[in-house]
């Protein structure tokens, strides 16, 4: 999974003998922009939408039973997305695609899903990659992992203050509001004097404080 891929295999699309897809050109620009930069999210999430799209339209027949299930669609689709996002996280500096293959596996395999996040989080240590990754535990409804993975590289002097707010959105939502307290607290107090920081923290005090007035059984 970490093996660096050479940029010219990631930028290129595999030869076939087969006729160019309709939107071959617009794929082989897409990855030739992931190519300079594999975290692009918009990018990499339209190069998906192609590859998942196409996978879709051709579902290999069961190999017993000669018939395709509906299903298998969208198997097939999710397959092409973690292809393409395995190709772009052999390159070093690439956390954006061991993010989305952390999503694709988090129902199957949540302990390796909780890996490649971490693997993420320690390539890119400014905090895009934790707040990315928070972001989508709770999302999937996760905030006990989503909180598990931001106090394990939360860095409040060093990350934005959208890292901060992830954390403590996750703490509340996970009912643990003394948590959510105190790392509301640390951003306040380590995060900087910067408008971001100031504007975070009182955007979360009024939900920190309304938790606090809430009995533990409700």
């Amino acid at each position: 999974m970490l093996r660096p891929a050479p940029p010219d295999h990631v930028r290129r699309r595999q030869s076939t003998n087969a006729p160019a897809p309709p939107e071959a050109a617009r794929e082989d620009r897409l990855r030739s922009q992931l190519g300079e930069d594999p975290n692009d999210a918009e990018t990499f999430n339209a190069l998906a939408e192609i590859v998942r799209r196409r996978a879709a339209e051709v579902v290999p027949a069961d190999p017993l039973t000669a018939a395709a299930e509906p299903a298998s669609k969208a198997k097939a689709a999710d397959t092409a997305h973690w292809a393409l996002a395995e190709e772009l996280a052999g390159m070093p500096r690439a956390w954006y695609p061991l993010i989305e293959m952390a999503r694709l596996a988090l129902d199957e395999d949540r302990e390796g899903a909780m890996r490649r996040l971490a693997a993420a989080c320690d390539r890119e240590p400014d905090g895009r990659a934790l707040a990315e990754g928070i972001r989508m535990l709770r999302e999937a409804h996760l905030p006990g992992e989503a909180l598990s993975l931001g106090v394990g590289h939360w860095a409040p002097a060093q990350q934005g203050a959208e890292v901060g707010q992830q954390v403590v959105r996750a703490a509340l939502e996970a009912g643990r509001t003394a948590e959510a307290r105190r790392h509301l607290k640390d951003l306040a107090e380590f995060g900087g004097q910067d408008e971001d920081t100031a504007r975070v923290v009182a955007e979360l005090e009024p939900f920190v404080a309304a938790a606090e007035e809430t009995p533990a059984d409700q």
